[in-house]
């Protein structure tokens, strides 16, 4: 079964970025950060997108 995230279709928040933007320089793969966030990992994937940043390549 999916996990079911309560942030679902939310606008992002500027702290929710912020983190985003921490996870990513530290160097965090996109599933971790979505779990983070508690976003799914297609979100956190567009918004970082959208955002011009840079996320590691899952291992």
């Amino acid at each position: 079964m999916a996990e079911k995230f309560e942030r679902h279709r939310q606008p992002w928040k500027a702290e929710e970025v912020a983190k985003l933007r921490t996870l990513a320089a530290k160097g965090k793969g996109l599933k971790e950060i979505a779990k983070a966030l508690n976003r799914s990992e297609e979100s956190t994937k567009e918004r970082a997108k959208t955002d011009g940043i840079g996320i590691a390549k899952l291992r």
